[in-house]
């Protein structure tokens, strides 16, 4: 039998930058659990845990603010340096976008 001879597609890596607008997939969900007393991320068969800090991010992921967008409004609510809170989430929106939790959001321009 002969193979075709189909170009595979290979997935890009998505690399998380400042400017990067970022939104959760339609098949993973943030929900509180009222029984643990904690918010779980929801995905098809893996629950993630995220701590606190994590959780004021996932909040603001909305996919219409940028990363730097996010930092500087947590870094204000929070008094914290905008370099310090940029990084934390720059690490951890990388690590969760590595996973599939979180995605490029997908703008329309009018």
């Amino acid at each position: 039998m002969a193979e075709t001879s189909e170009p595979r597609q290979v997935p890009t890596r998505l690399i998380v930058t400042g400017e990067t607008v970022l939104v959760l997939p339609r098949h993973i969900k943030l929900r509180h659990d009222p029984g643990r007393g904690r918010w779980i991320i929801l995905a098809p068969e893996r629950v993630f845990n995220p701590d606190e800090t994590a959780v004021e991010v996932l909040k603001l992921i909305d996919g219409q603010r940028s990363v730097n967008a996010i930092a500087e409004a947590l870094s204000q609510e929070y008094q914290a340096p905008l370099e310090v809170v940029t990084n934390d989430i720059l690490v951890m929106a990388q690590d969760l976008a590595d996973k599939g939790v979180l995605v490029k959001a997908q703008r329309s321009d009018p």
